[in-house]
C-alpha cells in the first residue's frame, strides 16, 4: 500500500470538512449577528475567531481556503463596482469629491501619526514608515452598505444630504483603493518608488478605460441579443489578473474597475444579483471567516490592546472631523455637517480587504487585525444609532444649492 498517496488523499478530503465547518459557522453566527441588529459580517468574523487558532482551533488557514477567500474578495469588489450609481455620483459632484478627499487625508495622517507615536517616528521610505502609513490606509475606508441601509431606514437616502453622504462614501472607497495600491507598490521594495507607482497606476487606468470601453460596447451589443448571460465574470477575473500581473496593482482594483465599467449596462442589476448569490453562498463567508482564522491574539499585549482602543478612537474622530469640516466648507450648516461626518465614520468590508492585502505582503502583522475588527464592530453599531439620534433632534436644513431651485 502506498501510504504517501493515502496521506495525500486524506489531506485532500479534509478540505471538505474545513469548508463545511467554515460555512456552517459563518451562517449561524451571521444570522445571530443580524438578530442582534449588527452587520452579518461581524458574526462571520467572530465565527473565524471561534473555530480558528484563537479559540477552538478546529480549522487552520491553508492554500485552498486562501484561494477561495481571494475569489471572494475579488467578487465582492466587482459587485461593489456593479452597484455604483454613476448618475448619482456625478450629480453630487464637487461637494462629495471634496468631502471624500478630506475624509481620506485626515484618517490617513491620523493613523500614520498614531502608529508613529506608539512605535517611534521613522525615516520616509523605511519599512516602519510604510507600516505606519498602512495603518493610516486602513482607516481611510468607509462602508457604503451600512450607510445606505441606515439612511434608507431613516427616509433620507434620496435627499440632497443623503445623496452627498452616499456619493462621498463611494468616492472615498475609490480614493482609498488608489491609496492602497500606491502604498503597497511603494512598500514592495522593487525600487519603483511612489512616483513610479503613480505612473503605473495612471497607465493601468488608461488601459482599463480602453479595454473597458471596448468590452462595454461588446457587452451592450451581446446583451441586446442574448440577455442574462454570465460573460461579465470573465471580464472581472481578466481585469484582476491584468492589474496584478502587468501593472503591480492590487487585483481588487482591477475587479472594482470592471464593475464600474459594466454598472451602466441594462443587465447590470441582474449580473450583480447573480454574483451576489454565488458570493453570498460560499466565497464571501469564507473570506470573512478567513480574517478570523488569520487573526493571532497570542501576541496580544497590553500595549497592543491600548493601541487598538486608540486606533478605534482616532479612526472615528478623524472621519467626523475631516468630513464634517469639509461639509461645513461646502456650505452645510453645523448640524448637517455633523451628520455627514458621522455618516462617513462606519467601516466594513473595504477596511477588512485593505488589512488583508497588507497581511499578504507583510506590511502589517496578524495581531493588528484585532484593532480592525474592533473598529468595524464599534463603528457598525455606533453609526446607525448616532445618525438616528442626530436626524431626530436636528432635522436636515435645505442646502443653498437646493434653495436656488
Amino acid at each position: 500500500m502506498d501510504y504517501s498517496k493515502l496521506r495525500e488523499m486524506t489531506c485532500m478530503y479534509s478540505i471538505f470538512r474545513d469548508l463545511a465547518i467554515i460555512i456552517l459557522s459563518a451562517k449561524f453566527f451571521g444570522l445571530a449577528a443580524r438578530k442582534c441588529k449588527a452587520p452579518q459580517v461581524v458574526g462571520e468574523i467572530l465565527a473565524g475567531l471561534l473555530i480558528g487558532p484563537c479559540l477552538l482551533n478546529l480549522v487552520q488557514i491553508n492554500d485552498t481556503i486562501s484561494v477561495f477567500a481571494e475569489i471572494g474578495v475579488v467578487l465582492l469588489m466587482f459587485s461593489t463596482g456593479l452597484g455604483t450609481n454613476l448618475k448619482e455620483l456625478m450629480r453630487a459632484g464637487p461637494i462629495a469629491t471634496l468631502i471624500a478627499c478630506i475624509g481620506v487625508l485626515v484618517p490617513l495622517m491620523g493613523g500614520t501619526l498614531l502608529y508613529s507615536a506608539f512605535y517611534g517616528f521613522s525615516a520616509i521610505g523605511s519599512p516602519e514608515f510604510f507600516r505606519a502609513l498602512f495603518i493610516g490606509t486602513i482607516m481611510t475606508a468607509t462602508s457604503v452598505s451600512i450607510t445606505v441601509a441606515t439612511l434608507q431606514e431613516l427616509g433620507h437616502l434620496k435627499s440632497f444630504l443623503g445623496t452627498t453622504i452616499v456619493s462621498a462614501a463611494v468616492i472615498d472607497d475609490v480614493i482609498g483603493i488608489i491609496v492602497l495600491t500606491c502604498v503597497l507598490g511603494a512598500s514592495s521594495g522593487e525600487g519603483t518608488g511612489i512616483g513610479g507607482v503613480l505612473v503605473q497606476t495612471a497607465l493601468f487606468f488608461l488601459v482599463a478605460v480602453g479595454i473597458g470601453y471596448v468590452f462595454h460596447c461588446a457587452m451592450k451589443w451581446l446583451d441586446s441579443r442574448n440577455p442574462h448571460t454570465q460573460r461579465s465574470l470573465a471580464f472581472c477575473f481578466a481585469m484582476a489578473y491584468i492589474a496584478e500581473k502587468y501593472f503591480g496593482i492590487a487585483d481588487i482594483t482591477g475587479a472594482y474597475i470592471a464593475g464600474i465599467v459594466l454598472c451602466t449596462l441594462h443587465d447590470a442589476a441582474y449580473v450583480e444579483r447573480r454574483v451576489d448569490i454565488s458570493n453570498y453562498v460560499i466565497f464571501a463567508p469564507i473570506f470573512f471567516v478567513s480574517i478570523g482564522l488569520k487573526t493571532d491574539i497570542s501576541g496580544l499585549t497590553p500595549e497592543i490592546l491600548l493601541f487598538s482602543v486608540c486606533f478605534v478612537l482616532v479612526a472615528l474622530l478623524a472621519k467626523i472631523i475631516g468630513c464634517g469640516l469639509a461639509a461645513r466648507a461646502c456650505r452645510f450648516n453645523w448640524g448637517d455637517s455633523l451628520k455627514v461626518g458621522v455618516g462617513m465614520m462606519t467601516r466594513g468590508e473595504v477596511a477588512l480587504i485593505v488589512a488583508q492585502k497588507g497581511l499578504e505582503v507583510g506590511v502589517v502583522e496578524p495581531v493588528y487585525f484585532t484593532a480592525v475588527i474592533l473598529l468595524i464592530v464599534v463603528s457598525s453599531v455606533a453609526t446607525p444609532l448616532a445618525l438616528k439620534a442626530l436626524f431626530t433632534k436636528m432635522p436636515p436644513v435645505p442646502h443653498p444649492s437646493e434653495a436656488k431651485k
